[in-house]
């Protein structure tokens, strides 16, 4: 090989490595993404199940309000 053909075969195996190691990155970030969503969606669930036991609270603490007659009775 001359030397012009090993520098290019050098730059096409550090090319390879670099796409490698790329498509490498992409893969972790795609799984983070993913578990990101999941995480995400649970969250939402466990706040709109937290919002109904808060309205459920505020509302039996009205129905409290209205059956209790005024201290000065």
């Amino acid at each position: 090989m001359s030397s012009g053909e090993l520098s290019l075969s050098n730059e096409m195996i550090e090319l390879q490595t670099q796409l490698t190691f790329q498509e490498d990155t992409i893969q972790q970030l795609n799984e983070v993404v993913t578990q990101q969503q999941k995480d995400i969606e649970r969250l939402q669930l466990q706040m709109e199940a937290l919002k109904g036991l808060i309205q459920g609270y505020v509302q039996e603490q009205h129905n409290v309000k209205d059956d209790v007659p005024p201290p000065h009775y």
